[in-house]
């Protein structure tokens, strides 16, 4: 087995803990479903990002209520570069797969579909 990782994005429409920690839960059933994860044990780590204007709640709580409660998790901001995408929510999973990088699915959902354009995922 290989360590790789997975990215993904997506967007909350209001920085309400409720709205932040939805986004982020689909955006975490979708990398798990699309890349066959059925088990937390192949989660290295997970490393969970959010533009300066998101301050409700740690996306990283989504995760423990979809079970993640032994993977180590991590929440930082992402650098304000002037005219980014507002209210962003990113996220870096560190997996233990078979998977050759060319088989991992990235997936970036809402207004984060205009960050990977090139990605099939995000269409």
């Amino acid at each position: 087995m290989q360590v790789r990782g997975i990215r993904g994005a997506t967007s909350a429409e209001e920085d309400t803990p409720a709205v932040v920690l939805e986004a982020t839960r689909e955006l975490l059933e979708a990398l798990l479903t699309s890349n066959g994860l059925t088990e937390y044990d192949d989660i290295v780590s997970a490393i969970f990002t959010t533009t300066p204007d998101l301050t409700s709640v740690f996306p990283a709580e989504a995760a423990r209520t979809l079970g993640m409660n032994r993977v180590p998790l991590l929440c930082a901001s992402e650098i304000a570069v002037p005219g980014s995408m507002p209210r962003c929510i990113r996220v870096l999973l560190h997996v233990n797969t078979l998977r050759k990088p060319e088989e991992i699915v990235h997936v970036y959902l809402r207004e984060a579909r205009k960050l990977r354009p090139d990605m099939k995922s995000a269409q």
